[in-house]
């Protein structure tokens, strides 16, 4: 049986809200969960995908300058 890990996170926060999303990333970064880490990807592809280019460069170096 194959899990579409994008289908599955979409699905699991359809009906959440701004702080239940912020609750879950906050808890997870928390805590260093694994797990949690390909929904965290799942996150950061919705955010990329709907971010004007100029939020997108503004990401980039943000993580240029944190790793």
């Amino acid at each position: 049986m194959e899990i579409n890990i994008r289908d599955y996170i979409k699905n699991n926060f359809k009906e959440s809200d701004v702080n239940e999303f912020k609750e879950a990333i906050n808890s997870n970064i928390k805590n260093k969960e694994e797990l949690a880490l390909p929904g965290m990807g799942v996150f950061f592809e919705i955010i990329w995908q709907n971010s004007d280019q100029n939020l997108q460069e503004k990401m980039l170096e943000t993580l240029k300058n944190n790793i």
